[in-house]
């Protein structure tokens, strides 16, 4: 890319969005173009051709999505299917048929199998059934890295796909049903230490492994990959660690001041019983990870105390 090619960042306000503009500016590209969901509905095709037919983006970062953990999955199936299908679809067909250079596609590491070997390579996905807590979101970014991958072999595009472990970091969403499990520990035990509780109860035995990646590096990633990588297979993206969801409470427990106790229900479902990706390719191609997991809770929770409307969402 050069630093005056015109790029557009579906999902600016998200997360990873929010995350590539930054690392974007932050590397001097310019001409950087993203649109509100109220001024552009993704899921509405006709608002999507008429879009790339005006703006003509050269380079696309497709990190819009609807997202949630395992609690909105589990009840929202449809709704994660339907929207992430449609928006997923709209943008990269709209962008194949206006001449975008390239496109970059944002998955998630939930699209490998339930059982996947460990750490689990790209060359994995689709040997095995899913995860059934996030089957349909699976299932939709599953769909759009494929659709990728089928126009560059029949067509002769350049669109790759990035494959995500779990992300944390600024603006991250905090919500009690909706959030994943480390935002979700930040806003626990920030106000359980608030309010002077005694315990905090966690979900499951707390046994599964996860693997964790601050989304500023995430967005290092995609900007490297976009100028740096081109195939149909998709890159995965992370750090190569792992440590256990006990491990996790621990951690943020201690990164926020809570002292009390934690308790397990374990009742409730653990979800998938471990998830390590194995970054070999992303390190193959020069890059690493920079910011240690303690070292991203205390900048998460730091952007959490400033932005005390992000638990709202």
């Amino acid at each position: 890319m050069e630093k005056s090619s015109k790029i557009y960042v579906a999902g600016h306000r998200g997360m990873v969005g929010s995350a590539i503009v930054r690392e974007l500016r932050r590397q001097g590209y310019n001409n950087i173009i993203t649109r509100t969901h109220a001024e552009l509905d993704l899921t509405r095709q006709q608002d999507v051709e008429a879009f790339f037919a005006q703006e003509k983006p050269e380079y696309v970062f497709l990190a819009a999505a609807k997202v949630g953990g395992i609690v909105a999955n589990k009840n929202a199936l449809a709704d994660f299917m339907y929207e992430n299908m449609m928006l997923e679809m709209n943008v990269i067909h709209a962008a194949w048929r206006n001449g975008c250079r390239k496109l970059e596609f944002l998955g998630s590491s939930c699209i490998y199998p339930r059982m996947a070997p460990q750490p689990m390579p790209e060359s994995c996905l689709l040997t095995g059934a899913l995860e059934p807590t996030n089957e349909a979101y699976a299932l939709a970014k599953i769909s759009g890295l494929k659709y990728c991958e089928f126009l560059n072999r029949q067509y002769g595009t350049d669109f790759i796909s990035v494959m995500p472990t779990n992300l944390y970091g600024p603006n991250d969403n905090y919500h009690p049903e909706h959030s994943h499990v480390l935002p979700a520990l930040i806003r626990r035990f920030h106000e359980a230490k608030t309010a002077g509780a005694e315990t905090v109860t966690c979900w499951g035995d707390g046994s599964p492994l996860r693997e964790f990646l601050y989304v500023d590096d995430l967005a290092n990633l995609c900007v490297f990959l976009m100028n740096n990588y081109s195939g149909n297979e998709t890159v995965n993206a992370g750090t190569g660690k792992e440590l256990t969801i006990k491990q996790l409470t621990e951690l943020v427990a201690d990164v926020v001041g809570y002292k009390g106790r934690i308790e397990w229900d374990t009742t409730r479902p653990n979800g998938t019983p471990r998830k390590l990706l194995d970054i070999s390719k992303a390190t193959a191609l020069g890059w690493t990870y920079k910011t240690e997991l303690e070292d991203g809770i205390r900048l998460a929770y730091k952007d959490f105390l400033e932005n005390p409307m992000r638990a709202e969402r």
